[in-house]
């Protein structure tokens, strides 16, 4: 009664080590035939050849023969490149363009469709930029402003009209609120170029604004190149505005679009009429001396002003004009608002940079430059959207 059994468990013992010496070389068959299989071949561009790689394009890696499973970028600070692993992993691309005398290093990892695991490693460093473009944005980044502000960016160096549609395609605006709006060039009173995005209207009080500009690689032209990119920030204030009547020497007040006061004062003379249409605050002073000079009237006066609040980059402000016996009666400046010293502080407190500043019933009838100043309102929304590089 006990042999039978321990016949039958022998009998078991061939089968069972046959299946193991089975599942055994069949494991060590596969890991074998992995490693005789080729690695995946892996293409990066821009491909240096022994120079400096060129600018303005992405970096990218391509494999053939087997998938990218994990790609690390670094540049020479050790700051990490982000980008993306296409679909199937075929391809990897860099968010941004490559930037300027950078070195960047490349560590690629694939696996071949025969299943073979392999790591590449590349070096590269990119051209030097003939010079280095920079810009400086207004608003500044964390400023309250008022409802009429634009976004305005000037450039150090000239912008090629080749590479305004470009540039402008990196730079976004992003809103709490919906606002319709567009980017326009514009000539700065400077003589440098700039790019302005104002709103179709003006701002909704409150709004939120957020720009970037993902202009690191992008050229500007004549061997100019960004080398970063930019965001800031800003949030629009309270909706303050003022309408300057010429031919009742008043400015009045308004806040929601209600008026909250009047002000008496003396616009420019016939002979030197204040501009017309609605400016923007560009900038206020609470203690200024103004100098003829600087607008064209060589050394006629010297006066020492307080609260200042700028309009157009050449010259008309609103301001306390003490030394002015005629405020509210004649209008005899050389093209600002004189106050006296109270009205003008009162003025100057209730204006933010950004609040719009609308003159009637002047004679001037020159028509007063975007760039001179933050003047986008000095045009209709068509005439303004035909100042876009993207048409």
């Amino acid at each position: 009664m006990l042999a039978a059994p321990r016949r039958h468990a022998v009998r078991w013992i061939p089968a069972l080590l046959a299946a193991a010496l089975v599942t055994s070389c069949g494991t060590g068959a596969t890991a074998s035939q992995a490693q005789e299989q080729p690695a995946a071949k892996v293409t990066v561009t821009p491909a240096t050849g022994g120079k400096s790689a060129p600018l303005g394009d992405p970096i990218a890696i391509r494999t053939e023969g087997g998938k990218i499973t994990s790609v690390e970028a670094k540049d020479d600070k050790g700051a990490a490149v982000p980008g993306k692993l296409a679909s199937g992993g075929t391809s990897w691309t860099s968010d941004g363009k490559v930037r300027p005398g950078t070195t960047y290093t490349l560590t690629t990892h694939t696996t071949s469709d025969g299943g073979r695991k392999a790591t590449k490693r590349t070096v590269f460093t990119t051209a030097a930029a003939d010079r280095v473009n920079k810009l400086t944005n207004t608003p500044v980044n964390g400023q309250t402003v008022g409802t009429g502000m634009p976004v305005s960016i000037l450039f150090d160096n000239p912008i090629d009209k080749s590479r305004r549609a470009g540039i402008e395609k990196a730079l976004k605006v992003t809103t709490s609120t919906k606002v319709e709006g567009a980017w326009g060039w514009v000539t700065d009173w400077s003589g440098k170029d700039r790019i302005d995005w104002r709103p179709k209207t003006y701002w909704p009080a409150g709004t939120k604004v957020t720009v970037k500009g993902a202009l690191t690689g992008v050229p500007s032209g004549k061997g100019g190149w960004f080398v970063r990119d930019y965001d800031f920030g800003f949030t629009i204030g309270a909706d303050h505005r003022a309408v300057i009547d010429v031919p009742s020497h008043t400015l009045t007040m308004y806040e929601n679009g209600k008026a909250v006061g009047t002000v008496k004062g003396s616009a420019g003379s016939p002979e030197a009429p204040t501009r017309g249409g609605v400016h923007t605050v560009r900038s206020k002073n609470a203690d200024e001396t103004m100098d003829s000079s600087t607008i064209g009237y060589g050394d006629q006066w010297m006066l020492d002003a307080k609260w200042v609040t700028h309009l157009t980059a050449s010259g008309t402000f609103l301001h306390s004009a003490p030394w002015n016996n005629s405020i509210g009666v004649v209008n005899n400046s050389h093209g600002c608002f004189g106050m006296t010293t109270a009205d003008a502080k009162r003025v100057y407190d209730f204006l933010s940079v950004g609040s719009t500043v609308e003159v009637r019933g002047t004679s001037n009838t020159e028509r007063t430059g975007v760039g001179n100043g933050l003047e986008v309102w000095q045009e209709s929304w068509p005439q303004w959207q035909q100042r876009s590089a993207l048409g």
